[in-house]
């Protein structure tokens, strides 16, 4: 779901020329005690100078920015969308700029940016990724969906050894357009995961979005409710195999994928079990709010800022998921975004209405904003398992996991977990924030890994 600085891509216009800062300019914003690199890419070309953003630890590139200027040695640039933007000094050898980043609602924060070339980012150490050989089968499928002409889904299935058929499970990705491995900052989660299962006896498919690899469709255009036909295809699938248990296919979902899951199950009662992996069971508003909250606290924001945006977005948000068309929606939400609201918001100085309800206003947002995952888990009669991190920011563990039992009361197979010291992507984390997520050589706790196999072997795998 959202990453504290909103990084979100846009395009880069043509510029004036700004000399003598060419170059790729790296530095950290310390959070309290999360770290974010930030990458600047400085460009002189036939359009001018155009400057960009990379955030490699919220797998964010080429993010436009804007008013780049210099003056004598003073250097600006803003990162409009967010509200932020940098002011500093380049030393005399042209080597650093020293000065701070503005965040709206909180001081400035100390970045010296360091010029290096133009390069990508470092690989990082990830320990758990899986190496073959492997003892068990890799197969590289593809399923159309039918409810989607223009769909067709391509993914990795793993066999573990044997002649099965064999359980199975689909897993479904969170939020924003993911490949087969859920990657982000370095990490394949799903790639872990899958290893994991397939060794225990599970198959397992994972499946790149539509629109993403070598899957096809329009990702942009999508609902959840559009994304959970994709894994009902992808279960339908895996039911036709020969050496798949029809009466065993079930899903596993992260984040936004724990809430696709039951929407896919309401369409399709042969989904024999579910798993939610940091899954909200909390209103999708109501979780966003939650969610700008515990990350502006850890960020450093001040409270009075926190308290003063929060029913605006309220508002807004409420706004946005009412009316009985796009129309009606984006006409009530647009009345919500007076200048003083605008201000209270956090958005940034010379933002337009316009320019919000473009980042906001989408059908995928909207949906969003209005779903209540109650109605769905209550019709559940599976076994399901939910497990959070206790340091989830995201997918704040308390609220959501007791939303989930109370939904499913009635259902005798239900297991919710909270895990100490996990974060919302299931690694051990200090503080919990997004910023961590690159830092933490671990990519799913081994315990995590051990709780969603255990349970699956309880009730799927045959010893």
């Amino acid at each position: 779901m959202t990453l504290p600085l909103d990084f979100a891509p846009g395009e880069l216009p043509s510029a004036p020329v700004v000399e003598g800062l060419d170059g790729s300019w790296r530095g950290v914003l310390q959070m309290n005690q999360a770290r974010l690199r930030l990458v600047v890419n400085v460009v002189t070309g036939d359009n001018g100078t155009l400057a960009t953003l990379d955030s490699p630890d919220q797998a964010a590139t080429g993010l436009p920015l804007t008013g780049l200027a210099r003056d004598g040695q003073q250097v600006s640039f803003a990162y409009a969308p967010g509200g932020q933007g940098f002011s500093g000094t380049l030393s005399a050898d042209g080597s650093e700029l020293v000065g701070e980043w503005s965040l709206p609602g909180t001081d400035p924060l100390p970045l010296t940016l360091v010029r290096g070339e133009l390069a990508g980012p470092a690989a990082r150490n990830r320990p758990q990724m899986p190496q073959a050989p492997f003892p068990y089968t890799v197969e590289e499928v593809a399923f159309g969906n039918p409810d989607f002409p223009d769909v067709r889904l391509a993914g990795t299935l793993t066999l573990p050894e044997g002649e099965g058929p064999f359980p199975a499970a689909v897993l479904i990705t969170g939020s924003g357009p993911q490949d087969r491995d859920e990657s982000l900052m370095g990490h394949k989660p799903f790639a872990v995961l899958a290893d994991h299962l397939t060794r225990s006896g599970m198959a397992v498919l994972r499946f790149d979005d539509r629109g993403v690899g070598g899957s096809s469709g329009d990702y942009a255009s999508a609902t959840s409710a559009d994304l959970a036909t994709d894994a009902n295809a992808a279960a339908r699938y895996l039911a036709s195999r020969a050496d798949i248990r029809a009466d065993a296919v079930g899903f596993i979902g992260h984040s936004e994928g724990g809430m696709i899951g039951p929407i896919a199950m309401a369409d399709n009662p042969a989904v024999a079990f579910l798993v939610m992996l940091a899954g909200p069971g909390t209103r999708l508003d109501e979780l966003l709010l939650a969610q700008r909250r515990l990350v502006g606290e850890r960020m450093g924001m001040a409270q009075d800022v926190l308290d003063r945006g929060e029913p605006v977005l309220d508002r807004f948000y409420a706004a946005l998921a009412s009316g009985e068309d796009e129309a009606a929606s984006l006409a009530a939400a647009r009345a919500v975004l007076t200048p003083e609201a605008m201000e209270a918001m956090g958005a940034p100085p010379g933002a337009s209405p316009d320019m919000m309800l473009s980042e906001y206003g989408t059908p995928w947002f909207r949906y969003f904003l209005a779903y209540d995952p109650v109605p769905n888990l209550a019709r559940i009669a599976v076994p399901l398992l939910a497990i959070n991190g206790s340091l989830d920011l995201q997918v704040p563990a308390g609220a959501n996991l007791a939303a989930i039992a109370a939904a499913t009361a009635g259902n005798p197979d239900v297991t919710a977990i909270e895990l100490p010291g996990l974060n919302h992507l299931f690694q051990t984390a200090t503080t919990g924030s997004p910023g961590e997520y690159a830092e933490i050589e671990e990519t799913f706790a081994p315990s995590a890994l051990a709780i969603v196999s255990d349970w699956l072997q309880e009730r799927f795998i045959e010893r």
